[in-house]
């Protein structure tokens, strides 16, 4: 019915049936014990495991196509020691909040040395543990506008076109009453030539 797996997921956690519907091993990880190796995996954010098993304690999300974590996705691994997460292209707008709040949590920030902006051009290359929220916001700020920008182009293209439409109807309309106004002086007069004929 348009749930989204996450908040079915968090619906059956709710109800401590979490353990239960989470697999042992998330597709397409590999698994030993507490280690779960999702490296090069080719996973984005869409394709991540909906929820790790609590026991987890070492994540391998490595060198994949991941532009930022899902809110929650780590919060319930009271057992989670380390999350690589290197060599992706991580885009730090909006949506790297989470992250960014996730690592400052942690203990040993020199572990996430490697977890560095892809995007955009000004945050290029920076540590995203070591990001100012204002930062982040600002971006967040500078896509709003953008998108304001954007709709306001497309609201003026829209009234262009239909003052354009209206120019065109009002035109068509001259020429057709024109049209009219023609047919019924030649029927008049028409009628006027049959009249005087049948006169004689």
């Amino acid at each position: 019915c348009g749930v989204s797996p996450r908040v079915g997921i968090l619906f059956l956690s709710l109800l401590g049936f979490l353990p239960l519907v989470i697999p042992t091993c998330p597709v397409p990880c590999k698994c030993a014990t507490n280690i779960i190796d999702c490296t090069s995996k080719g996973l984005t954010v869409a394709k991540l495991p909906v929820a790790f098993r609590p026991s987890a304690e070492i994540i391998h999300l490595g060198y994949n196509k991941l532009t930022s974590i899902p809110n929650g996705l780590f919060d319930n691994l009271k057992s989670l020691q380390v999350v690589y997460l290197q060599g992706n292209p991580w885009e730090c707008n909006c949506d790297i909040l989470y992250l960014r709040s996730w690592l400052q949590w942690q203990q040993n920030r020199t572990l996430y040395r490697d977890v560095r902006c892809t995007s955009p051009a000004h945050l290029q290359d920076r540590i995203i543990a070591y990001l100012t929220e204002d930062e982040i916001i600002s971006t967040c700020q500078y896509w709003y506008c953008s998108l304001a920008l954007l709709s306001q182009l497309c609201l003026f293209i829209l009234l262009f076109l239909q003052g354009i439409l209206v120019i065109f109807i009002i035109v068509y309309l001259q020429k057709f009453r024109r049209m009219t106004a023609e047919a019924q002086s030649t029927t008049q007069d028409l009628y006027q030539v049959v009249e005087t004929r049948g006169s004689f």
